[in-house]
């Protein structure tokens, strides 16, 4: 039998899951819900209903898993909890300094309901957070580092196209060189979160709007852009459209560490990714957890997990005698 999936929210993520869904055969697209009228939305899979958001409860008993693709600014942080008192769900919730309080609320309303609730995957957190610690658990004597792009951050543009007078918006995120070469050397440099990392934004304001306000809201957000040195450029549309209009992504994990007695010897662990598309990849992440919602809820578990609590057998199609013969 199919795993039955809903995807709530049909923007970038949303379409990236639907492609996720076909390349994996024991995965049916049910549903599609969305805050639009349903008449505007037109998806890719043919014969699939696209449903108001009102109408996700009376679906419940349609859906084994529901994918949650709102922003993590002000979407998940209500969906999530709330949804999950009637599916198990996935999200892709990124903002790191909130991922605990996140938890917490989704797991007293996913333990209540009796359904698992999936958060926080994709590559950043998700993929690169099992990095992490992978790395350090082998490597406990040395130093994490986390760099990320060049590439359009979906979280932090979405954040930049809430604030009151932005009609469209990219925000870049870009490694600084000599900082990824000084942790690549083995020097264990310390360095801050403003020494690692640049951004810059592109943003098309609303006709009349106030830019200088509109800038100054940008640098100083907490938990996006306070801590960096944020650039900002207004642009037209047209502009945008033109030259901002894919959404390439990717970083790096590294782990410089020390072994031996006398901590002698040297160790780099480096975990990359290279992407052409931000939201495709998050999208294919998401979707091989929402199989691992599905397994865990129907061996009777229910509470929320993250990366850290879900085991790699369950993320595949394969069995685990064929992953044992394949992949170990």
């Amino acid at each position: 039998m199919s795993i039955r999936i809903g995807i709530l929210g049909y923007g970038n993520l949303g379409r990236g899951v639907e492609c996720a869904i076909r390349q994996n055969p024991d995965m049916e697209l049910k549903a599609v819900f969305t805050r639009r009228d349903p008449k505007s939305v037109h998806i890719l899979t043919e014969g699939v209903p696209v449903y108001s958001v009102e109408e996700a409860e009376k679906r419940k008993d349609e859906i084994d898993v529901l994918i949650l693709c709102g922003g993590s600014a002000t979407d998940l942080p209500v969906q999530t909890p709330e949804y999950a008192q009637w599916f198990n769900v996935v999200d892709s919730f990124d903002t790191h300094a909130k991922i605990p309080e996140h938890f917490a609320s989704v797991d007293a309303a996913a333990k209540k309901s009796g359904k698992v609730a999936v958060i926080s995957v994709g590559w950043d957190p998700g993929m690169f957070s099992i990095a992490r610690l992978y790395a350090t658990a082998c490597l406990p004597e040395g130093e994490n580092y986390t760099f990320w792009g060049k590439g359009v951050s979906q979280g932090h543009s979405d954040a930049v196209r809430r604030i009151e007078g932005v009609k469209d918006a990219r925000q870049y995120t870009i490694p600084v060189e000599s900082a990824l070469e000084a942790v690549r050397s083995g020097s264990n440099p310390v360095l801050s979160t403003r020494e690692k990392h640049t951004r810059e934004c592109f943003v098309v304001a609303e006709e009349g709007a106030d830019r200088e306000r509109i800038e100054r809201e940008i640098k100083t957000m907490p938990n996006y852009f306070s801590d960096y040195d944020t650039t900002v450029h207004f642009v037209t549309e047209e502009e945008l459209k033109r030259d901002h209009s894919r959404l390439p992504h990717g970083g790096f994990v590294l782990r410089s560490g020390r072994t031996g007695w006398e901590k002698e010897n040297g160790h780099i662990i480096e975990y990359s990714l290279k992407l052409d598309s931000n939201p495709e990849f998050t999208s294919s992440i998401i979707v091989a957890y929402a199989r691992a919602a599905y397994r865990m809820n129907q061996e009777g578990q229910a509470g929320c997990r993250t990366a850290f609590d879900v085991a790699p057998g369950y993320l595949s199609m394969e069995s685990a005698e064929e992953l044992r013969r394949k992949y170990l």
